[in-house]
């Protein structure tokens, strides 16, 4: 394999910019969407089987645009292409979606949207791999999360921005949605074609290693059948074969996704029900209570954007598997505090801690995993890596439901408590992986 020579920082700034605007639709994804179903008639336990599709997606999506990336080489580049399809469509699915006249569309549109974005998403992973010597890719992540960070503040807080500082109403009429959701939806597409636009008319990828074996290999499979076949065969081949490591992180990626998406989906019934005592979503208390939840998850990640920068230093002095289990902990700790908290305000401090898991989720075990992978593999590894984000979610989407009937009566701040234990297994889980440097 050839070295690959240390970028500066403003190329791997560059390479990286794409993610903020990939966060924009992520981050209104996960604040909105269960506000956006609830206003269109969905009861607290049927909120996670509406959300599993989007799981169930990634889980399709991800490896395949890997293998196909891996294999693709033109004018702009390996991973590009997708960086650029995918925010095209996602783009016109933030559009799309607040504007759902029913709760069936909703549905269907976030599935188009987290295809889209997981489109987008899954190649920058690998992009990393394909650009950063090992010793900068710590750094390449962690910028990735920074970018991540940023994004998601300025995205979760902008129905909150948009009424406090502008005016725009934050309540609609029954089973309406609020115009301050649906402008800030307008803003996050252009965000995001704008901000993945700048990666792709910015950097410059390295051709194959070999590109006329590669050429070679892409005749061979050329044909739409014979490539998904062989596809899914090297799909398949590379999951049984994974490396120790990966094995491993899998485990701590499953519980650390199970809570996160437990957050997700319930942080808005949880603070509505429990501090601003109402489940009412016409009121102002709720419509209150909602858009401050959008403040907690710019909290968190305004706190993963800072710590981004600060976790390669405390990485470099201990390790990287300590400092991401340091961070498990403090995100355990912030989801299960919601219990005791009572003002608004309090809130915030728990979102630090969710802040510091965040940012470590979004690159340590990427930067692991990335020294244990063949580069000429690195797509579709890092496809058969989103699994194990996926799994989690869609087990969580599937039994969350029938907890909330059947366990915590219906009371969202449970399911942020049984979050927490799930990063605590996980925080445990970290200290057994081999990290290979």
């Amino acid at each position: 394999m050839t070295t690959r020579p240390r970028l500066s920082f403003w190329q791997i700034w560059n390479m990286s910019f794409g993610f903020l605007g990939i966060q924009f639709g992520f981050a209104l994804q996960n604040a909105n969407v269960s506000r956006i179903f609830a206003t269109l008639g969905a009861n607290p336990d049927e909120i996670p089987i509406l959300w599993i599709a989007a799981p169930t997606t990634g889980l399709l999506v991800q490896p395949i645009i890997g293998y196909m990336s891996d294999r693709t080489w033109g004018r702009l580049g390996r991973r590009r292409p997708y960086f650029l399809i995918g925010a095209i469509l996602a783009s016109l699915a933030l559009i799309a979606m607040p504007n759902s006249p029913a709760l069936w569309i909703a549905a269907g549109l976030l599935w188009i949207m987290d295809a889209s974005i997981n489109v987008s998403m899954e190649p920058f992973r690998a992009l990393v791999g394909d650009m950063l010597p090992s010793e900068q890719r710590t750094t390449g992540f962690a910028l990735q999360s920074f970018f991540i960070g940023t994004g998601a503040v300025i995205a979760s807080a902008l129905p909150y921005m948009l009424t406090n500082w502008f005016g725009v109403a934050n309540t609609a009429a029954a089973g309406a949605i609020p115009p301050s959701v649906v402008w800030s939806f307008y803003l996050g597409a252009i965000a995001f074609i704008a901000a993945v636009t700048w990666t792709v008319a910015t950097t410059r990828e390295y051709p194959p290693e070999n590109l006329a074996e590669f050429e070679r290999e892409k005749q061979q499979q050329s044909g739409l059948f014979a490539s998904l076949t062989h596809g899914l065969r090297e799909i398949l081949d590379s999951f049984g074969k994974m490396p120790k490591t990966m094995v491993q992180l899998a485990v701590v990626q499953y519980f650390s996704w199970f809570a996160l998406f437990s957050m997700w989906i319930y942080t808005t019934s949880a603070v509505t029900s429990r501090i601003y005592g109402t489940s009412d979503t016409n009121s102002l208390a709720y419509n209150q209570g909602a858009d401050w939840v959008g403040v907690c998850f710019a909290v968190y990640n305004g706190a993963a954007a800072i710590f981004a920068f600060i976790i390669p230093i405390i990485a470099a002095k201990t390790s990287r598997k300590a400092v991401h289990a340091i961070a498990l902990v403090a995100g355990a700790v912030g989801l299960a505090s919601v219990y005791v908290i009572s003002s608004p305000q309090m809130l915030l401090v728990s979102m630090l801690g969710i802040g510091f898991a965040w940012a470590s989720i979004l690159s340590m075990p990427y930067a692991i995993l990335a020294g244990a992978l063949p580069p000429e593999k690195m797509g579709v590894y890092m496809g058969i890596f989103n699994f194990f984000i996926v799994i989690p979610q869609i087990t969580a989407a599937g039994i969350l439901g029938f907890f909330m009937r059947s366990l915590f009566g219906n009371q969202a701040v449970f399911a942020l408590i049984l979050g927490g234990v799930s990063m605590l297994i996980a925080a445990a889980m970290t200290m057994l992986v081999q990290d290979e440097h």
